[in-house]
């Protein structure tokens, strides 16, 4: 476990998850104005500072409990990781939680896209804080912490049973997680001005494609960075492999909808596509042959493709389609495992057990999520408010906030 190899290898996983940040900042970066885009981009980059530091002070011990009826564990229980920096296992455990970190940060970093263009930056970063602590933190302990949702296989069914909900890297943990959130913000915030189809356009589709390299680079560290504590790291062959395939067919489905919804396949169709198969494919990763993983990613590309088209419909405004990709993409993911897990799913070997714990996780995480970000975003929103001004969303949040411009062309 912790051989020199391993180490390596747990030290590079972490740089690269920790790089999906920053290629979240220049995915969400190249969508909206370009008025905005520093503001986009300053919303990650101000996640990562944020909740660094309060994984490290207490977000870690919150992660893990000895209970599953526990909500998180105790937060004091060791502040600021004293104690364990002075264990026995102490290089081990410290790159644990920096590996960690990054999981926490990139999920609150996900949800400011269904804010684009009207959120101020002060009030963002106290949302960012207030819900890891009561959004992520317990829901990281529920799922791989001891909780309720590594548990409820045994709950239900028994020790004996072989259920257990599967979600490798983070299908509920982070992507429902954060995909609810943000439809609750979308809600909390309203509509942009002039909010319709076609009218807000990308300004720099190039932004976009460069911050989709960067995930699907980093996402290798995202799904198979944890079996650095295994002792052979005997699944990272098929991690990877999973992590290309269904991220790749991804790309054909979303870019198959557009060609015969619109006549045309978009460059930023495709990137949306990856980031949306590598959603579906992150619970799922380890527990999927590639055919399957395949399988997985075209109807992700296609669903995902298709749920973006809701916000119009419906009449909530997720600027940047964190719902249409990461809710559904995670929802996606997470319930494919309930029909084609190895092993345990409906179709290949499974019965109806599966799908039934994966379905009641994903719609615990689901529903506490939502209500939890929507209470919070209700609070800033009628206390400090969350939205700027009409006049400054016209004159664009960069300089309003920021006193920056993405572009200083009149300086050039």
């Amino acid at each position: 476990m912790d051989a020199p190899g391993n180490i390596s290898w747990a030290i590079t996983a972490t740089a690269l998850v920790l790089l999906m940040t920053p290629g979240v900042a220049f995915f969400y970066g190249g969508l909206v104005k370009a008025k905005s885009v520093v503001s986009m981009m300053m919303m990650s980059f101000g996640s990562i500072g944020l909740v660094a530091v309060l994984w490290i002070l207490f977000g870690y011990s919150m992660s893990a409990v000895d209970s599953p009826t526990a909500f998180a564990g105790n937060p004091f229980a060791d502040f600021g990781l004293a104690n364990l920096a002075a264990g026995e296992d102490s290089n081990v455990a410290l790159l644990g939680v920096a590996y960690g970190a990054t999981f926490a940060i990139i999920t609150v970093a996900l949800i400011s896209g269904a804010i684009a263009d009207r959120a101020k930056f002060g009030s963002w970063l106290i949302f960012a804080g207030v819900f890891a602590t009561v959004g992520y933190f317990p829901v990281a302990a529920w799922v791989w912490g001891g909780g309720w949702i590594m548990n409820l296989g045994t709950t239900l069914f028994g020790e004996d049973s072989g259920i257990g909900v599967i979600d490798y890297a983070g299908g509920t943990a982070v992507h429902i997680n954060a995909g609810a959130a943000a439809l609750a913000l979308a809600l909390v915030l309203g509509k942009r001005i002039g909010f319709q189809k076609g009218i807000l356009k990308p300004h720099n589709v190039p932004l976009t494609l460069l911050g989709a390299a960067l995930l699907w680079f980093g996402w290798f560290g995202f799904n198979a960075g944890a079996e650095w504590l295994a002792e052979d790291m005997g699944g990272v062959g098929l991690i990877g492999l999973n992590t290309l395939g269904a991220t790749a067919a991804a790309i054909l489905g979303w870019i198959l909808i557009e060609r015969i919804k619109d006549g045309k396949a978009t460059s930023v169709g495709a990137a949306s596509g990856a980031v949306a198969g590598l959603v579906a494919i992150t619970p799922a990763c380890a527990n999927l042959t590639p055919g399957w993983s395949l399988l997985l990613g075209a109807v992700a590309g296609v669903v995902c493709a298709l749920a973006v088209e809701l916000k119009f419909r419906l009449g909530f405004d997720d600027s940047l389609d964190v719902v249409g990709i990461h809710l559904v993409g995670g929802l996606i993911g997470t319930l494919y495992l309930g029909f084609f897990a190895t092993g345990t799913g409906l179709f290949v070997g499974g019965d109806a057990r599966q799908l039934a714990v994966q379905l009641i996780a994903a719609l615990g995480v689901l529903l506490y999520s939502f209500v939890v970000a929507f209470i919070i975003g209700f609070a800033i929103e009628k206390t400090i408010g969350f939205r700027i001004t009409n006049e400054d969303e016209i004159a664009g949040v960069d300089q309003v906030v920021h006193g920056e411009e993405g572009y200083a062309l009149a300086d050039a």
